[in-house]
Formats: C-alpha cells, sequence, structure tokens
C-alpha cells in the first residue's frame, strides 16, 4: 500500500492482539500470540500495556477480555454512528430547502470536527469535507464551543488567538462575548471570520442530558447571502437542529 512507510508497526500489532482479544474471549497470552505470529514474551509486553490503560483485563483464569476502556470507546462510537444515522436525512431536507451547503459538526478535543455533510447540485458552492478540523473559536463552530462548560471554554481559548481572516476576533473577551451571544439567541452566524467570501450560520444538537453533542452548518457563498436569505437560512437551521436532539431524547425545556 502506498501509505505502508507511514504505518507503525508496534501499533498495528497491538491492534492485531486487540481484535484478537475481542474474537477470541478468555484466551490465554500463549494462545493470543499464536494467533497473531508474535512471540510470547512480546504478546505479554503488549497486553500488559494494554492492561494499564484498562483496553484489555484479566479474567479469574488469566484469559483476556475487553476492559472498561473499549466499553467507552464502543459506547462513544455507537451514538456518533447514531447521530449520523439520524442525522442524514435532515441534513439532505435542509439542503433541498436552502440550496445551499450542510454539515453536520462535533467537537473534537478543541477543534470543530466535519463528519457528515450535504451539499447542492448548484455548480458554485461551498465544498465540505467529512474529516475537516477547524478551531471552535473561530466562525460558526462557535456554536459548538458556546454550551460547553466555562472550564472547558477557558482552556479552549487562546491567550492571544490566530486570526484566520481580518474579521476573526482577536482577542478571548471579544470571542467571550461573542459566545454569551451565541447561547442567549441559540444559533452562530459568522459572516467572512474563516473564509473571505463566506457567510454561515449554525445551531445546537443536544443530546437528552442536554449536553450539546454536535451542531448543524449552512455554509454559503457571502454574496448570495442578503438580510432576508440569512434570516430564512437562520429559522431552516434551528429548525432542524431541534428535529435532530429529539431524534436523541431532548426536550425542549
Amino acid at each position: 500500500m502506498a501509505d505502508d512507510k507511514y504505518t507503525v508497526e508496534s501499533v498495528e500489532k497491538a491492534f492485531d492482539l486487540l481484535m484478537t482479544v475481542a474474537r477470541m474471549p478468555r484466551s490465554g497470552v500463549t494462545k493470543l500470540a499464536q494467533k497473531t505470529n508474535l512471540v510470547k514474551s512480546r504478546a505479554y509486553r503488549l497486553l500488559h500495556t494494554m492492561e494499564q490503560r484498562k483496553i484489555v483485563k484479566r479474567d479469574e483464569n488469566n484469559g483476556y477480555v475487553l476492559g472498561d476502556a473499549m466499553l467507552v470507546l464502543g459506547i462513544t462510537a455507537s451514538s456518533q454512528i447514531d447521530l449520523i444515522r439520524l442525522a442524514t436525512p435532515i441534513l439532505e431536507e435542509l439542503c433541498q430547502r436552502v440550496n445551499e451547503t450542510v454539515q453536520l459538526r462535533t467537537a473534537d478535543g478543541f477543534d470543530a470536527l466535519c463528519i457528515a455533510k450535504a451539499e447542492p447540485s448548484r455548480d458554485l458552492r461551498v465544498h465540505a469535507n467529512v474529516g475537516r478540523r477547524r478551531p471552535l473559536y473561530a466562525g460558526s463552530p462557535k456554536c459548538l464551543l458556546a454550551f460547553k462548560s466555562r472550564e472547558f471554554i477557558d482552556r479552549c481559548i487562546p491567550q492571544y488567538p490566530t486570526p484566520l481572516t481580518d474579521l476573526t476576533p482577536k482577542s478571548r473577551s471579544l470571542i467571550l462575548d461573542e459566545l454569551a451571544k451565541i447561547r442567549k439567541q441559540g444559533y452562530c452566524v459568522s459572516r467572512g471570520e474563516v473564509s473571505d467570501h463566506q457567510v454561515s450560520c449554525a445551531a445546537p444538537v443536544f443530546a437528552i442530558d442536554n449536553s450539546i453533542v454536535a451542531s448543524i452548518h449552512v455554509v454559503a457563498p457571502a454574496f448570495r447571502i442578503g438580510e432576508p436569505e440569512l434570516q430564512h437560512i437562520i429559522h431552516l437551521v434551528v429548525a432542524a437542529a431541534q428535529r435532530l436532539s429529539a431524534g436523541l431524547g431532548w426536550t425542549k425545556g
């Protein structure tokens, strides 16, 4: 494969071992080593390392099973898959109604990560890439940041934010003021903060416990979006986000 030079052999072996534990729970180190073509001493070291991180654990007979950390990963992966499954028809319908690019973003560390999209068929549109990251403190990703804890917000915003354009907020105080405004109005509008020629609008998606899990964004070329068009988009994106939140068990208080 073209990307083989970027793989780390020890990590690859650890994943092979982990998948073998998943497929053959309660197997001992000798059997696991044989199944993964590892010498017993190396298999033990890898298993011991994973055991320290609660990725695997030993049962009463010293066989290996998946640990508590894998349960957390599984629940998280399942929730993200459910989120995308529920969001896809909502994103597609919103895309058709606004005839602009729609994205679903979630927070990953201090970044907003695009995890799903819908694009119109028109030639001149904003192109979205699943997997693309944006800082949470600039542009419409601020919609995700606004509903996080104060502690998270303090850690996320740099002391001296790096502006992406001339319109990106250039101080912590300006960003904090905008976050307060987003919380009050329930959506975020960004004009030229990430790209000079784009306008975006985002609304938060909440889970059953009222925690923010994602945000829905509409992104368009700035020349197409006047105030009437923007108000129309705001109404539709807020409604779409509330519909997705309801699908996740959230109820409006």
